[in-house]
């Protein structure tokens, strides 16, 4: 599991109520950003667009009653575990989140805050500009990538333990092809089955020989689960 460890370790309890063990492996590590008082003069809504933003934003920021437009069902989750009370979930990725702005926003109401990691997938603000909206995108994380994998994982792999492996997003599916590639336990990958939140990871996965690949039919973590169950029995699935 490719997750970040605090959102792996909860994932890994759920999972073990399926009956399936998990070997926690993050590719990714969030470091939050300090930055100074966020200026809200005039903004109508925040966007985020992960989980880890909500968080980030919530470490800075008092008011938790103006409109927060979340990427997806888990980041929206988290705003509201933060305190947030005007929350809504596009259910979805950039592309999602965008048509939602647009459907319940206007841009004469006023500029739009989105909050959000160093790297960004999707053009979310390049669409909302588009659409003559005013954005400010503010930095307040960074996600490190991992610059080996563990010994528990080589470990796992090389004796074939591993039956399913799950990424969460492009990047951190790029990171594991390369650092396995390094490692030298792509082989292990033949009796493997990949289950990739998006098309864009599974992508970045072809070089590894994975046996099967079954990518989430929604970008979130339910539809992920959903496919893991899909998996043939093999692999993990029930």
């Amino acid at each position: 599991m490719t997750r970040p460890r605090g959102a792996a370790e909860g994932l890994a309890e759920a999972l073990a109520a399926r009956g399936i063990a998990a070997v926690i492996e993050p590719l990714l590590t969030i470091e939050f950003i300090d930055a100074p008082p966020l200026d809200l003069g005039g903004v109508q809504a925040v966007l985020c667009t992960s989980a880890n933003g909500v968080r980030a934003l919530a470490r800075l920021l008092s008011e938790r009653a103006l409109p927060l437009f979340a990427v997806g069902d888990a980041s929206a989750a988290e705003a509201r575990a933060e305190g947030f009370t005007r929350v809504a979930s596009a259910g979805g990725n950039a592309g999602d989140l965008a048509r939602l702005v647009c459907e319940r926003l206007s841009p004469a109401r006023g500029p739009l805050l989105h909050i959000s990691g160093r790297d960004v997938a999707g053009d979310l603000d390049g669409r909302l500009r588009a659409k003559g909206f005013a954005v400010e995108r503010v930095v307040l994380y960074e996600a490190r990538p991992a610059t080996a994998l563990s010994a528990a994982t080589r470990a796992a792999l090389a004796a074939r333990e591993v039956d399913v492996a799950l990424f969460f997003s492009p990047r951190a599916a790029a990171i594991f092809a390369q650092l396995a590639a390094a490692a030298g336990v792509t082989e292990a990958f033949s009796g493997v089955a990949a289950v990739s939140i998006s098309a864009a990871a599974d992508t970045a996965l072809g070089p590894l020989g994975f046996a099967v690949r079954r990518i989430a039919a929604r970008p979130d973590l339910s539809s992920l689960l959903a496919a893991l169950e899909g998996l043939p029995q093999a692999w993990g699935g029930r």
